[in-house]
């Protein structure tokens, strides 16, 4: 009978490993992030970054410059966006050239540079080797006034991460990959440095309503059409445009490489005026596109960058511009609540240390990047629309125009609204993106709502953001 005893023995063991592993786990129902020690220690460090900045009513003359750089892989690589691709998502062609565009302002003490580029999202190792090839260019910029955001085509670049999680989305990791972006990016920066020429800058946005949806409920969406119309004095304008919707008018049929709508909405706009443009993704979570009819995704995405680039255009015909205006940025990394994955009940999670080894991230990133009324704020999520649309309004209220931004550093999964996070769909199971996208618990609009509010306050001044002068002439 021992060999009984040995296989129960041997069986109990198996089982406890898988339970500790892959669990299930109990679900804790509240991070009580704001008595944490991650807390108070992202705290300290965005007052602290944020404190680098030099807050005035009296800044310099405006500085601008940008840059392009083309990182489109080989044909072969993986494209990132959809796990359901065939062929390990082998790229079998290009259909428009990818590209990474940055552009770097300065008011005489501070700078501040914001990268947009045709990428999925941003990951740690590619921040990493960015602010490494900046620091080795000999520029003044660092990971506190770097702003990455990420267009969110899923017709992008692959392989771009190591890890399960980074594996099922985009593809078996190639190091040549983020050394391929990181260089672009880079590069635009340097570019756009080097290229910094007295300029004034104009903002203000347009609701875009018929172009964006929300996919996951019959709820709220973020449909803002943010702008800069930045001109330098020899003459070159650029249009820095912020927009909430998924680019996911192609599926995962689409093998060829494709900045998708917003490269059809930035060539629009440089076709029709002779400017650079370069697109920032926003609020993207729950958000799909709602492109104009056509016969083919093809169309589609290029009748509603025409779309979007007219509306932009149409908002843009009566500007006031300004040429000295406050700048100041803080970015820092931030601990992060228990990791929750929920996919199978709202009674179980995974263990943690599965978690781990699929590939989530311990710890996120924030980023607050203002320009005179304008603040940007960099969140490491694919952030709800619903969210952002309420903190645009919130802070709107306060005299200062919000711009929240995805994919900032890192990738934490969703953020969806609190008061979603234990809603069930009718047959009693978590929605996808709060059930299994979620991972960081219960609380995470509300730790980062407190996280904002601080990095917001530190690059203000504590009250509303200001234009430091009177309208250029």
């Amino acid at each position: 009978m021992k060999w009984l005893k040995r296989i129960g023995v041997a069986l109990a063991a198996v089982v406890l490993l898988f339970l500790v592993v892959v669990g299930p786990w109990p679900v804790y129902k509240d991070s009580k992030f704001a008595q944490a020690s991650y807390y108070r220690q992202a705290v300290a460090d965005i007052e602290k970054g944020a404190a680098l900045s030099d807050i005035t009513d009296t800044p310099g003359t405006l500085r601008a410059g940008w840059g392009v750089r083309d990182m489109t892989p080989p044909i072969g690589t993986p494209m990132g966006g959809y796990g359901a691709r065939p062929d390990g998502k082998r790229s079998k062609g290009v259909r428009d050239r990818l590209h990474a565009k940055a552009i770097v302002l300065a008011d005489g003490k501070d700078t501040v540079a914001i990268i947009g580029s045709d990428m999925l999202i941003t990951t740690p190792n590619i921040a990493e080797l960015t602010w490494k090839k900046v620091k080795l260019a000999g520029l003044p910029l660092t990971e506190n006034n770097i702003l990455f955001t990420a267009s969110h085509t899923h017709c992008g670049p692959g392989g771009f991460g190591p890890g399960l999680a980074a594996k099922v989305s985009a593809g078996t990791y190639d190091p040549k990959v983020p050394e391929l972006i990181s260089t672009a990016y880079a590069e635009a920066v340097k570019e756009a440095y080097e290229s910094m020429k007295p300029a004034k800058i104009a903002w203000g946005g347009v609701d875009a309503p018929e172009l964006i949806r929300n996919r996951t409920r019959d709820a709220a969406v973020d449909s803002m059409l943010n702008y800069l119309v930045v001109d330098k004095e020899t003459g070159e304008r650029c249009y820095v445009m912020r927009f909430s919707a998924h680019p996911t008018n192609y599926g995962s049929g689409m093998m060829d490489f494709t900045a998708e709508y917003p490269g059809e909405f930035m060539k629009s706009v440089q076709e029709q005026t002779g400017a650079n443009a370069m697109y920032l993704g926003g609020s993207l979570g729950s958000s799909g596109p709602r492109a104009p009819e056509g016969p083919s995704p093809n169309e589609r995405i290029i009748l509603m960058g025409q779309a979007l680039a007219k509306k932009l255009l149409d908002s843009t015909q009566a500007l006031e511009f300004h040429d000295k205006v406050d700048l100041a940025s803080v970015g820092a990394p931030v601990g992060m609540p228990g990791m929750q994955m929920r996919p199978l009940s709202p009674k179980w999670r995974i263990s943690p240390i599965f978690a781990r080894l699929f590939g989530v991230p311990t710890e996120g990133w924030i980023q607050a990047v203002r320009i005179g009324d304008v603040v940007f704020a960099g969140m490491p999520y694919d952030f709800s629309g619903e969210v952002g649309k309420a903190w645009r309004e919130e802070y709107e209220a306060k005299g200062i125009n919000l711009w929240p931004t995805s994919f900032c550093v890192t990738y934490c999964g969703y953020l969806s609204p609190d008061r979603y996070y234990n809603a069930l769909e009718d047959e009693g199971k978590l929605d996808y993106e709060t059930g299994f996208m979620s991972w960081f618990g219960p609380n995470a609009e509300a730790y980062f709502k407190a996280l904002t509010d601080k990095a917001v306050a530190g690059v203000t001044g504590g009250g509303a953001a200001r234009v430091a002068a009177a309208p250029a002439n």
